[in-house]
């Protein structure tokens, strides 16, 4: 303990080992006049740990959060790749090749094609030329036969061809003389002058002894529409 000092209350004087820079230290009677002091001094130290353990903790916080805002971001960056509409390229198709006109059969060698008759046995068409073959699918026209007939010059047969395998009943009870009445099973005949069968008219096809198609009628008139040719397959 200090003893008393003229100077204050109480002196550190004879105390030992207290380091010089502390200086003077007067120790009061009443230690109730150190609380003020104590309690700064216990907020001082409240406030250094809370700061300490904030550091820590911050510390500690930041790198999981990293980790996690970085594992967020590559998720949403792969969602909005996968949901993110994409213009469509439009397939690439080979263009289908232009289709070939249809030959015209005119001065081109006539088919081998078997037609048959009334009792269904096969005539090869090729032993009928020279020959007008009227394509009465679409009508028989006993008038457009008829004058057919009349204008044919020896040697040149007139042959009426109706679309299926059989040959149908002749709508003229006196079938005219000469006339060869064939069916097309196959339909070869309609396919080879390209052309539809048009309702209540007759198409006509002139072939030379050469089988040769001369002449090409999608629509006969009247004889008239082909008598050039049909004379001239007699030479």
């Amino acid at each position: 303990m200090g003893m008393p000092d003229p100077n204050g209350p109480w002196s550190t004087d004879g105390l030992p080992d207290l380091p010089p820079e502390w200086g003077r230290v007067v120790v009061p009677d009443d230690a109730s006049t150190l609380a003020q002091e104590a309690a700064q001094v216990r907020r001082e130290l409240h406030e250094a740990r809370r700061a300490t353990r904030l550091r820590s903790f911050r510390r500690t916080l930041t790198l999981p959060l990293l980790i996690l805002i970085v594992a967020v971001l590559t998720t949403l960056a792969g969602l909005v790749t996968v949901t993110w509409p994409r213009a469509e390229r439009p397939a690439t198709r080979p263009s289908a090749p232009a289709a070939e006109p249809a030959a015209d059969p005119v001065g081109r060698p006539l088919p081998a094609l078997d037609l048959v008759d009334e009792t269904e046995a096969p005539v090869p068409v090729r032993s009928l030329l020279p020959a007008v073959i009227l394509l009465v699918d679409a009508c028989p026209c006993p008038e457009r036969v008829i004058e057919a007939a009349g204008a044919a010059p020896p040697g040149v047969r007139v042959v009426t061809v109706v679309g299926g395998g059989t040959v149908p009943a002749s709508p003229d009870p006196d079938p005219v003389p000469g006339v060869r009445r064939l069916a097309d099973p196959a339909g070869g005949m309609r396919a080879l002058t390209h052309t539809a069968p048009v309702p209540g008219t007759v198409g006509a096809l002139l072939v030379d002894r050469t089988g040769t198609v001369v002449r090409v009628v999608p629509v006969v008139g009247s004889v008239e529409d082909y008598r050039g040719e049909l004379t001239r397959l007699a030479g």
